[in-house]
């Protein structure tokens, strides 16, 4: 026991009611035995035993907790994990994937007149960011196609040298599946980092940070908490330094998740493998069904062999499986008709995330890329007729017949 845990014992004896009332149950010794489970660490704030090791603590000369905005016990158990997960240095934890996504950018030392280089087809908030908090600073965005790598080759040749490439592994919401093996190649060549957005492929199909990406963002709010009960996000390093960086960044910007949030993602986590597992059988069931099925114009699921870049998948995921996300093209339908199919859907939500273990299904048009102009998103191939099918962990027959009424014959 500390000098000042006696001290404190002693003192609590005289204590009157008012004062008993708030601290009674606090500093309690620590006790030999501990939770088998993470514990939630609630605290805002967090005391030490001296003012020197106080002092030490937020000079960075010993390890322990000052502020939960800088660091919390059950947020640093979640990025220990997350950390393992992808095989990083660090995990640094967000509030949401959104900041985790921004920090990875600012931390590339962005500044006016320089050049980010972006895959084509990506989620739509990422554009907002793109045009609401960079392009503004005079950061030049320039989106390429990346299932041609001859497209990043030009680029990377272009001046001032790109600062980062910034791609999803698998596309939103058309499934491209982009080659991050030979993209990082490419830039590692020429000197240029790469952030790999994972969120749809998740840790357990590909683990971009061990072909050479410099950091890897996940919205942790889909697959990997997966209950559909938390918002949050995560950047991964592969260096000590950039690590650091985000850390920092997270630390002035505030976006740092709350214990809760933390230990919700944390408990997720645990059922990953298993969830995946039943998710991706799932989607290449419902995925095949479409295929056939006559109301059904077009289906993109990298798993299927008609997926132009099924041969990349399997090259990348190694049969690990294809991911819980369907997209398909309604044959001949126009809004009106689309959402006429989402009302006579029963079992399958309609809702606008993924990842979960309720299948959902979203329609990019009125949600994820509403804010794109008509045609830009008919230019990026997001039509009318296109639903995006986050796959569940239900029983595929039952998900399928659902499919079925709503399509009619």
């Amino acid at each position: 026991m500390s000098d000042r845990a006696r001290r404190w014992r002693k003192r609590k004896r005289k204590l009157r009611l008012e004062t008993l009332l708030v601290h009674a149950g606090e500093r309690l010794p620590t006790p030999l035995s501990h939770p088998s489970t993470t514990p939630i660490q609630l605290a805002t704030a967090f005391e030490s035993d001296s003012a020197l090791r106080l002092d030490q603590i937020f000079g960075g000369q010993l390890r322990g907790y000052v502020y939960s905005r800088y660091a919390n016990p059950t947020t640093e158990a979640l990025e220990e994990t997350l950390a393992a997960l992808d095989g990083g240095q660090s995990a640094i934890a967000f509030s949401s994937g959104m900041a985790a996504l921004h920090a990875a950018f600012l931390s590339l030392e962005l500044s006016p007149g320089c050049r980010l280089l972006a895959s084509r087809d990506l989620y739509g908030a990422t554009y907002t960011l793109f045009r609401s908090l960079l392009a503004p600073f005079g950061v030049e965005i320039e989106f390429l196609d990346l299932t041609d790598m001859d497209s990043l080759r030009a680029a990377l040749k272009r001046k001032p040298q790109p600062r980062g490439l910034f791609l999803e592994v698998l596309t939103n919401p058309l499934l491209y599946v982009i080659d991050v093996q030979q993209a990082v190649r490419l830039c590692r060549r020429a000197g240029v980092p790469v952030i790999v957005d994972n969120t749809f492929a998740t840790p357990l199909l590909l683990r971009p940070l061990e072909l050479g990406a410099a950091l890897v963002v996940h919205s942790t709010t889909k697959y990997l908490a997966g209950h559909g009960d938390v918002t949050g996000g995560v950047a991964a390093a592969l260096d000590a330094e950039r690590a650091a960086a985000l850390r920092t960044l997270r630390k002035i910007g505030g976006g740092t998740p709350g214990p809760f949030d933390s230990w919700l993602a944390l408990r997720g986590v645990k059922t990953l493998s298993l969830r995946m597992s039943r998710i991706c059988d799932n989607a290449l069931a419902i995925a095949s069904f479409l295929e056939r099925h006559p109301r059904v114009e077009r289906v993109r699921y990298p798993g299927l062999r008609s997926h132009p870049q099924h041969a990349t998948a399997v090259k990348l995921f190694e049969k690990r499986g294809y991911g819980g996300l369907v997209a398909f093209e309604i044959r001949n339908a126009d809004k009106a008709r689309v959402l006429r199919f989402m009302d006579r859907l029963t079992v399958i939500g309609c809702a606008t995330t993924l990842g979960d273990i309720y299948s959902q299904l979203l329609y990019p048009r009125i949600s994820s890329h509403r804010e794109l102009p008509p045609r830009q998103r008919m230019a990026l191939g997001i039509c009318d007729n296109l639903v995006r099918l986050s796959v569940g962990i239900e029983h595929p027959d039952d998900l399928i017949d659902d499919l079925t009424a709503a399509l009619g014959e």
